[in-house]
């Protein structure tokens, strides 16, 4: 079994890949910017902050495959930073194929495609990337970065752009969608006809451990998707019953939401629960002969449940 170096392993989903690998045979070395808890059967270290002039010759000695999540999970104004990330990956990628390392994979975004879809329009994976923030932006920049690394130095470089990922322990937008969903309070939802693609973080870890060793996977760019997508409605419905708590949603008229969309606290937040952001994962699944393993409703009954006795 190869030898995988996982970079950002303490964070949400850094964590549950290494104990994913390690279950599944891996050896599994852990790099974070700062001590984090023991990850039982990791070699978890401190590397401090990651960055062009990060010295690698102790971290990559016998590894085989690197995946690289340590960026920063969200960005709320544009500056230096997405630059200097874009950087470090290329810098990472010049390092691993100078140690041996086969094969990089980076955990991008579909946001690095835009933040909304169409009506029955789907992002796939040769579409053009349109980022439309930021956070998108930046990482569009690492996975082009990335790119340029491989054609350079030969090292194979593969991309995982998921949707919103979602799992025990969950931070950010999702978390405060449990907020919502436990909070029984009356919700102006009722009338969105949305789809969102999610992605429960089990099913994120078995589609890695896949791409890691599957040769087909080589130099590609994969979607992914639990096997069905929800409306934010649905999603309300579902969490908060998990929850045991009652769903209140009413109708709002539409240009009241419009209108609502456009302020500057409550704009960003709201739209991205309202619009609809769809991927297909159809050539991923192809390709790979990959399903996702856990349904999306079992994922979301353990989110809840972890959330519930968290709380």
């Amino acid at each position: 079994m190869p030898q995988i170096l996982v970079t950002g392993a303490a964070g949400f989903i850094g964590r549950t890949l290494c104990l994913g690998l390690v279950e599944r045979g891996h050896a599994v070395l852990g790099r974070s910017r700062s001590p984090g808890d023991p990850i039982p059967g990791v070699d978890l270290r401190p590397i401090g902050d990651i960055g062009a002039e990060t010295d690698w010759s102790k971290h990559l000695d016998g590894v085989d495959i690197v995946v690289h999540l340590a960026n920063r999970a969200h960005r709320s104004r544009r500056d230096l930073a997405a630059d200097e990330e874009a950087r470090a990956a290329g810098a990472l990628a010049h390092a691993a194929r100078g140690a041996g390392v086969g094969r990089l994979v980076q955990m991008s975004s579909v946001r690095a495609m835009g933040d909304a879809t169409g009506p029955r329009a789907p992002f796939r994976a040769t579409d053009p990337p349109d980022p439309r923030d930021p956070y998108g932006r930046g990482k569009l920049g690492i996975e082009r970065a990335l790119m340029r690394a491989a054609r350079e130095s030969g090292l194979d470089v593969v991309i995982l752009r998921p949707p919103l990922v979602y799992g025990p322990g969950v931070k950010g937008n999702f978390r405060a969608l449990l907020r919502l969903a436990a909070s029984g309070l009356p919700l102006p939802f009722a009338g969105i006809d949305n789809r969102r693609s999610l992605i429960f973080i089990d099913n994120l870890v078995d589609l890695v451990e896949r791409v890691c060793v599957h040769p087909d996977a080589a130099g590609r760019i994969f979607l992914a998707r639990d096997a069905a997508d929800l409306s934010t409605p649905e999603l309300i419905r579902v969490l908060a019953a998990e929850l045991g708590r009652p769903a209140r949603l009413f109708r709002v008229p539409r240009p009241v939401m419009t209108a609502i969309s456009h302020l500057p606290i409550l704009g960003p937040p709201l739209s991205r629960l309202t619009a609809s952001l769809q991927v297909d994962d159809a050539e991923t699944r192809r390709l790979l002969n990959w399903q996702p393993p856990v349904s999306v409703e079992a994922g979301l009954a353990a989110t809840a449940a972890a959330f519930r006795g968290r709380v």
